[in-house]
């Protein structure tokens, strides 16, 4: 590559970035159209980027840009006043220069494209207004107060700049005009003369003082950079050096101060120290490159050190344990290489906001939290389309137009908040909108069109369930497909691509009050954690981000603590039943567990836990993930392959494959989250299972059939209407009756605050019955029965050899609800098919 195709590389690298920053400086200056140092930074920048443009003979880019600093240097002066208009001028001619460097970039020339209009509309913004001439008149005199208060140049801390940076009065320059090479020669050359002469002054003193842009220099900063800074002093900028250049985006403030600090310390000051570091541009693939060896050494490590556990020489194992500590200080600092702020992926929201909230008519405020927070390059290509996605999402579906928000007393402008920290090993991303919310109503009511679910797997569903729909491959809730969101790409495609690098989309929403997306991401996909486990002889490595936690069960209690509904092994885990697959069943592989313990692997794939059975937990370790051959990723079951320590191949799991093959969950599973949790299927002419609910120190039990959900409510949103307690629930009142008080065991109170609510459903009514708690689905028929007389007992039973005693629903519904079965007969939705068989069974 020769020297000029170098520069304009440089020039492009540095223009896409000072775009970037473009972007964000308009949209900022939007809401402060007084910020006078905004409207510096970006009259500097197009300054800049129209002067190289010239110097490069890049003259349509230089035309272009000239008309965009013409109109801003009228808005600076305070000639004009900034609008909505302008600012929509000014960041087209951001995009129009986006599209030429991008054509010098793939061609090395311009494109053909006729920027014409642009600039006849740029010059025709640059007309002054009525509103402007006032405006003008304004600023002028807050101008000429504020120079009365100026100090003067000498006031300047000669400290900070350059002793090149004195601007010479005795070559005045206009600084609109671009930097020619002509003249940028003839300030180098004076720039050296007084250079020099600072040099020969200082060979009187016992150590001469480096200059500060020599300094610089060492730091990084190139030297074209530094000497254009200095021709801007030259031509009137009376800011410091590092000033200039930190405004440019050519210097960092650490690049700044560490300049300043070893200048300081050749005069003696204390903390001073020699600036021997530099910064390099490298290239990405030569990163992947290394990352690629970095994980080969991380494989060899794993190995070395294994080995070095089964060895009596204690000089190789103090050998390796050196290894261990250099090789992960050698990993992190690569992977280091390779990790970017988010920030370089957020600074193109506030434009894209601006833009979207425009053309919707939606007022936004833009809040980004964790600009700092670091991922790997790899994860942050993969999460910009779902991101983006997400964010358009926001304001064309969630937050309102000024007038409906306004309404509905909230601020006419909107806010939206990604918030971005790590926690536990992982990557937190939220999109937080305090906009109109998601309407399960409404999502269930195009889920029922759309044929996504049947009435009946509806009224089983719990609102969050019903709310995450939305994931569903071709569900909307969009009248129609539109520019802003929707074009047919739709968010079971976000949790697909984020699902793809490991990680997991939660979403929550209270209606009228906004909606919050969350995901967690991995750091890295390069090198995971990881759990190793052994089945059938194999070793298969488990990533240790879908792993909650272990649970070992002693050969002699494995009969007892795991339990079989209709055939689906099941372990209570604190009061939940926990889905349990045993792993060789899944990969189909016969052989005798030679296990002496059950070991349990708690695992979690799109908000579910299920149990995962193995031989053997192994250890945990650090593997370099391998991608599978075209082969194996037919397969389905496997996520990629690694070697670990012992120097053999194991493949990684993939969970959610898993558990889908399994069929823990499948696609289009609707059902409650009771059902998926008991994983009870009942055949339409088997026995009726019950569930069987404590009642004080008495065991209960209800016909599954006539459980529509179960519920836990706050026991501080109950209200009472007369002598009745009734709770606000989905849209409606629904009353609640305490089967406590029914069957005379007294009232009680939940130590957690929580009501436990067994909800019944019939057309559009619906009652809750209060219970202490749920203690289990049985999957038995009474093994007897007789008549019993109590009030709201319709029999006895021995189910699972525990005297239980069978509800009288009916009475049960009456007492919470006297008018519950007239208001269903008269809406003609009753059906009491299943009172006439529940009868039947207690009588």
């Amino acid at each position: 590559m020769d020297e000029f195709d170098e520069i304009v590389r440089e020039f492009l690298v540095e223009s896409y970035e000072n775009l970037d920053q473009l972007d964000r400086d308009l949209v900022d200056l939007e809401r402060e159209p007084d910020s006078r140092d905004l409207l510096q930074s970006i009259f500097r920048t197009i300054h800049t980027i129209k002067g190289t443009s010239g110097f490069l003979a890049f003259g349509k880019l230089e035309a272009l840009t000239h008309a965009g600093e013409g109109l801003l240097a009228k808005l600076r002066d305070g000639g004009l006043t900034l609008s909505q208009e302008r600012t929509s001028g000014l960041l087209d001619l951001v995009d129009a220069v986006r599209g030429i460097l991008a054509a010098i970039e793939a061609t090395g020339a311009e494109n053909d494209l006729d920027h014409g209009d642009l600039v006849a509309r740029l010059t025709a913004l640059q007309e002054q207004t009525a509103a402007d001439e006032q405006a003008g008149q304004q600023i002028g005199a807050e101008a000429v107060a504020a120079s009365s208060a100026a100090p003067e140049p000498s006031d300047v801390a000669d400290d900070v700049r350059d002793p090149a940076d004195v601007a010479d009065p005795a070559n005045p320059a206009d600084p609109t005009d671009p930097a020619e090479p002509k003249s940028a020669k003839r300030a180098k050359g004076k720039a050296t003369k007084r250079g020099e002469k600072a040099d020969k002054d200082s060979t009187a003193k016992e150590q001469p003082i480096p200059l500060l842009g020599e300094l610089l220099k060492t730091q990084g900063v190139d030297e074209t950079d530094v000497e254009v800074a200095i021709l801007e002093q030259r031509l009137g900028d009376d800011r410091p050096l590092g000033e200039i250049l930190v405004d440019h985006g050519q210097a960092t403030d650490e690049q700044i101060r560490e300049a300043l600090a070893a200048q300081a310390g050749v005069r003696g000051t204390p903390g001073g120290h020699a600036v021997t570091e530099t910064t390099l541009r490298v290239d990405v693939n030569l990163l992947d490159t290394l990352m690629r060896l970095v994980g080969e050494l991380v494989l060899t490590r794993n190995q070395i050190v294994a080995t070095a556990a089964t060895q009596a020489d204690s000089a190789m194992l103090r050998a390796a344990q050196r290894l261990n500590l250099l090789v992960s200080e050698l990993q992190e600092g690569v992977m280091k290489t390779r990790m970017q702020p988010i920030d370089t992926l957020w600074n193109k929201l506030p434009r894209m906001v601006r833009d979207l909230g425009v053309s919707c008519g939606r007022e936004v405020r833009l809040e980004l939290e964790g600009r700092d927070t670091e991922l790997d390059k790899t994860i942050l290509e993969a999460i910009k389309d779902p991101l983006t996605h997400l964010v358009r999402n926001a304001i064309d579906h969630g937050i309102e137009a000024p007038e409906i928000r306004r309404a509905a007393g909230k601020p006419a402008e909107g806010r939206l908040l990604l918030r971005a920290f790590h926690e536990g090993g992982q990557v937190n991303i939220e999109i937080i909108d305090d906009g109109a919310g998601i309407d399960p109503e409404r999502v269930a009511a195009k889920a029922l069109r759309g044929g996504i679910v049947t009435p009946d797997q509806l009224r089983s569903m719990a609102d969050r369930e019903i709310i995450n729909l939305i994931f569903v491959p071709g569900f909307t809730t969009a009248d129609e497909v539109t520019n802003v969101s929707g074009r047919g790409v739709g968010m079971d495609v976000v949790r697909t691509n984020i699902e793809k690098i490991g990680g997991t989309v939660d979403v929550t929403s209270e209606l009228g009050n906004g909606t919050a997306i969350r995901l967690k991401i991995p750091l890295t996909l390069a090198i995971i954690p990881a759990l190793t486990v052994q089945c059938a002889g194999e070793r298969y490595a488990v990533p240790q981000v879908s792993l909650e936690e272990l649970v070992c069960i002693e050969p002699d209690q494995a009969d007892a603590l795991i339990e079989y509904m209709h055939g689906a092994a099941v372990y209570r885990l604190r009061g939940s039943l926990l889905p349990l697959v045993w792993l060789d069943h899944v990969l189909e592989v016969e052989h005798d567990h030679p296990y002496q313990a059950v070991y349990i692997l708690v695992l979690q794939a799109e908000g579910r836990r299920f149990g995962l059975v193995v031989d053997r937990v192994l250890n945990t370790e650090e593997i370099v993930v391998k991608p599978l051959s075209r082969q194996l990723k037919g397969i389905g079951t496997y996520a990629g392959a690694t070697i670990l320590g012992d120097g053999r191949v194991s493949l990684i799991v993939d969970v959610r494959a898993l558990a889908r093959r399994a069929r823990v969950f499948r696609e289009n599973d609707t059902t409650s989250d009771a059902a998926k949790q008991t994983a009870v299927t009942v055949a339409a002419d088997g026995p009726e299972p019950l569930l069987v609910v404590a009642v004080g120190d008495r065991r209960v039990g209800v016909p599954l059939s006539m459980v529509t959900r179960l519920e836990e409510i706050p026991e501080a949103s109950v209200e009472r209407v007369g002598q009745r307690e009734v709770v606000q629930y989905r849209g409606q009142l629904l009353p609640l009756g305490r089967l406590s008080t029914l069957l005379g065991t007294g009232s009680s109170t939940d130590d957690d605050g929580q009501l436990k609510v067994i909800v019944y459903t019939q057309g559009r009514r619906s009652v809750g019955l209060v219970v202490d708690g749920v203690v289990d689905i049985a999957d038995e028929l009474p093994t007897s029965r007789e008549d019993v007389s109590e009030y709201g007992v319709a029999g006895v039973a021995v189910v699972q050899e525990r005297v239980t005693e069978l509800l009288d629903m009916e009475q049960a519904i009456i007492a919470a609800d006297p008018r519950f079965f007239d208001a269903v007969a008269a809406a003609g939705a009753a059906d009491v098919s299943g009172f006439d068989s529940y009868a039947e069974m207690g009588r």
